[in-house]
């Protein structure tokens, strides 16, 4: 999943892509690098971020979309308002993925009302504007996947098939450094809710914080190694600035797995 920020102040590339005409270029240069995936997004949700009003995030994204759609590719649109992921469905775009977790009022409405249309559920503890201030407390698996497992449950009883669903559980999202890296070392376990996991570790600040890279544009390689360990412990989707090299990175992870198995095939029928 390749990351169209179109917003002035998103943490690693805000304002590189805000205008209709860049944010495409974009779009058009994730696909050359190989995204399956475009996550497109009006509002920036980095910690202490404030709130964009309704009517600038819908003129950010909603020109943005109408051309994008034509590009033939699943469109992912990052937002919490259901005003905004009606008028993108209404597009024709194929996935809401809710840092909220679909807790604004009206959201859960707003995706049940479609037939088909794809929804990631994320963990955040509090909110964008406090939840790095207060981040949460205690051991991180059983609380993230307890909470995502309601919230699928929510839309469960209003006839949303499980198929429709993929799980977030928010790296960054009001979690300490270590309790972001126990989401990787335990990420299996979160597979135990039964559905698809998408991973998002891509420049973040825990990254930073363990390697001492400041700048969000210089954690490239950890961003990538993290995606592949994500990867690695089962993630279904990994949303990335970094395509083309995350996209190499998993080539290699693929071609040594496809390796692997037979020899652990050939292994268990060897006879004594």
């Amino acid at each position: 999943m390749g990351i169209v920020n179109v917003t002035p102040d998103s943490f690693s590339d805000g304002g590189a892509h805000a205008s209709t005409s860049a944010a495409l270029r974009h779009c058009e240069q994730l696909l050359k690098e190989g995204a399956d995936i475009l996550d497109i997004g009006g509002e920036s949700t980095r910690p202490g971020s404030p709130a964009v009003p309704l009517d600038a995030e819908l003129a950010r994204v909603l020109p943005v979309v109408r051309e994008a759609v034509k590009l033939n590719v699943p469109l992912s649109i990052d937002t919490y308002k259901p005003e905004v992921m009606r008028a993108v469905l209404d597009l024709g775009a194929d996935i809401v993925n809710d840092i909220w977790a679909l807790r604004q009022p009206g959201a859960r409405e707003a995706v049940a009302a479609h037939p088909s249309c794809g929804i990631c559920l994320m963990h955040m503890h509090r909110d964008p504007q406090t939840m790095q201030a207060v981040p949460m407390s205690g051991d991180v698996i059983p609380e993230v996947l307890s909470f995502l497992q309601a919230q699928v449950q929510l839309l469960r009883a209003l006839k949303v098939d499980s198929s429709r669903i993929t799980l977030d559980p928010g790296v960054g999202f009001g979690k300490t450094v270590a309790q972001n890296f126990a989401l990787l070392a335990r990420q299996r376990e979160l597979l135990e809710g039964g559905l698809p996991l998408l991973l998002g570790w891509s420049r973040k600040s825990s990254i930073g914080a363990v390697t001492g890279i400041e700048a969000a544009s210089g954690r490239i390689v950890p961003s990538v190694a993290a995606a592949v360990l994500a990867v690695d412990r089962g993630a279904a989707v990994v949303r990335v600035h970094d395509v083309r090299d995350t996209v190499a990175a998993i080539a290699v992870w693929r071609a040594m797995r496809a390796e692997e198995q037979p020899t652990q095939t050939q292994q268990g029928t060897q006879q004594p």
